[in-house]
């Protein structure tokens, strides 16, 4: 084996200004409940034409974990900063995969592809030259930036070897003509010498919106009794919206990373264990009262999620993942479908495993369900069961209606994804831990 390249001693001192007081206040920063001891730049590529680099820093928490985290930076005076707008970096970045480019680093490299839908994002002649950068400051997890009014590059900061499922399904959608998301644009990879390549960046249409679906939801129901009835319409747009999705997903079965299939009973078993391991995660994370209740409907939820094992004929493809109102964008004709990363805390393997499309319905529903207990927790909606009826059926019928045997499937990816939430809450939020455990009790004692 090659030895390994030594990075220049004059890089790792400007790089000295990301410390690991730094990289824990990041909002990309994945794991603030462990303190970090070192941070160590462990690669860097110098971005042609410009002041910029992109570097990978390895952090070393308390336990002895590692994770390397991609920081582009720019050179000024005697140490690196982060990139301001304006200072042509994110345009570079956009040019390299407009030209299929590279850039070598020290341990590895950065390769860009284009997809042909550039060609119509981005004219030839003009490129990324003189497009306006703006940093967004919507996300946690990632960086983004738009570039000029159609164009939208993610930069993907907790490295990840594996292929990212966001850039697979996003081409996949652009491939087969699926007009509910933003069209693909380019992607970027960090491929070390000594290991797998993760994703780096992504280049996505800039889809011109005015809320995403949250946002834009709450907002209606926090008006009349008009605005209250656009919400309920909205609800059979996005059914129809998932339909079409799902349907895209499934329309190519003869792509092995894209398969229309009936589950296996292997799978069947491990949707089960899935479950059945969230409401366990969900019982250890509360404590007096609301744990009680939880325990009080724990065997009939139990019951419940038996479905999972027994769903012989249930149908398996890839789906979103992580679907909910605010992975919607409001937009002038509709509703447009973003950010299909699966939920982040999976593993790459488990986020790309072909499941339930009623897993993403599930979700959906269960964010009706919070948009309106939220309202009425703000008084602006009255009646939030109500709503939720109407809501619930609007979507599900918009979306072609489910089946008696696929309505306790459903049943128990939503009593899945309301443990979640349990869990979730009582981490972060403990006062909205009501929520969920309301509509598990609602859940539990449904007859079906």
């Amino acid at each position: 084996m090659a030895p390994t390249a030594r990075i220049d001693p004059g890089l790792q001192r400007l790089a000295s200004a990301f410390s690991p007081d730094w990289l824990a206040v990041q909002r990309w920063f994945r794991a603030k409940s462990r303190r970090l001891t070192t941070v160590e730049l462990v690669d860097a590529a110098a971005i042609a034409a410009t002041t910029g680099w992109l570097l990978v820093l390895e952090a070393t928490d308390e336990a002895g974990e590692r994770a390397r985290y991609l920081v582009p930076a720019v050179l000024d005076g005697d140490g690196f900063r982060e990139p301001r707008d304006g200072e042509g970096i994110w345009q570079r970045l956009v040019d390299l995969m407009a030209a299929d480019g590279g850039l070598r680093a020290s341990r590895g490299g950065f390769s860009f592809t284009a997809t042909p839908a550039l060609a119509a994002l981005l004219p030839k002649a003009t490129r990324a030259v003189g497009l306006a950068e703006r940093r967004l400051g919507v996300e946690q997890s990632n960086t983004s930036v738009a570039l000029g009014d159609r164009l939208i590059l993610k930069c993907y900061r907790l490295l990840t070897p594996g292929v990212n499922p966001e850039v697979e399904i996003n081409a996949f959608l652009t491939a087969v003509g699926f007009v509910g998301a933003p069209r693909l644009g380019g992607s970027a990879e960090y491929q070390p010498d000594d290991g797998e390549a993760s994703a780096a960046a992504m280049l996505q249409e800039l889809v011109a919106s005015e809320a995403d679906g949250w946002a834009w939801v709450q907002a209606r129901l926090a008006g009349g009794a008009g605005d209250r009835e656009k919400a309920t319409d909205a609800l059979g747009q996005i059914g129809a919206l998932t339909q079409a999705l799902h349907r895209a997903l499934a329309s190519r079965p003869e792509m092995a990373a894209f398969p229309a299939r009936t589950a296996t009973t292997r799978e069947l078993a491990a949707w089960h264990a899935r479950a059945d391991g969230q409401l366990e995660t969900a019982l250890a994370s509360l404590s007096g009262e609301p744990r009680q209740r939880l325990l009080a409907v724990a065997p009939r939820i139990r019951r419940r999620l038996d479905a999972l094992r027994t769903a012989h004929g249930a149908r398996a493809s890839r789906i979103h993942g992580d679907y909910h109102l605010g992975q919607l964008l409001r937009t002038a004709t509709g509703f447009s479908v973003i950010d299909f990363e699966g939920e982040p805390a999976r593993p790459l393997a488990e986020r790309r495993a072909p499941a339930s499309p009623l897993r993403d319905v599930a979700g959906m529903l269960r964010s009706i369900d919070y948009v309106a207990r939220v309202a009425h927790r703000e008084a602006a909606l009255a009646e939030p069961n109500a709503w939720v009826g109407m809501a619930r059926a609007a979507f599900l019928s918009a979306y072609g209606g489910v089946s008696a045997t696929e309505a306790r499937l459903l049943d128990a990816f939503e009593i899945e994804k309301a443990c979640y939430e349990v869990a979730y809450e009582a981490n972060n939020r403990p006062d909205w831990a009501w929520v969920p455990l309301d509509a598990l009790e609602r859940l539990a004692g449904q007859a079906r």
